[in-house]
């Protein structure tokens, strides 16, 4: 009797070294679905980024052209001012 409850004993401790083992694999895996979930997450918003980018590289070359529009107008307008004040202090000289 004694050898079976040595053999017993020896099956019990295999069977709860395999449950350990096996909880130990089912809680990697567990983490690394966590971290390659975590890596799309990061990817996605990596993503979003990346096309806020070129979204907002857009709106400054428009910024950018616009202002240069303006500052194209500015001038005229100020060489336009600056003929008519002349023009102004002639009529006014005669």
């Amino acid at each position: 009797m004694n050898i079976q409850s040595s053999g017993d004993t020896t099956l019990k401790e295999a069977i709860g070294r395999l449950t350990k083992a096996v909880g130990m694999l089912e809680a990697a895996a567990d983490n690394r679905l966590e971290r390659e979930q975590d890596f799309a997450e990061a990817e996605a918003e990596v993503q979003r980024m990346g096309a806020d980018r070129a979204r907002l590289a857009q709106e400054i070359d428009k910024a950018e052209a616009r202002a240069e529009r303006l500052a194209e107008v500015n001038r005229e307008v100020s060489r336009r001012l600056v003929t008519a004040m002349e023009t102004i202090r002639a009529v006014l000289d005669r």
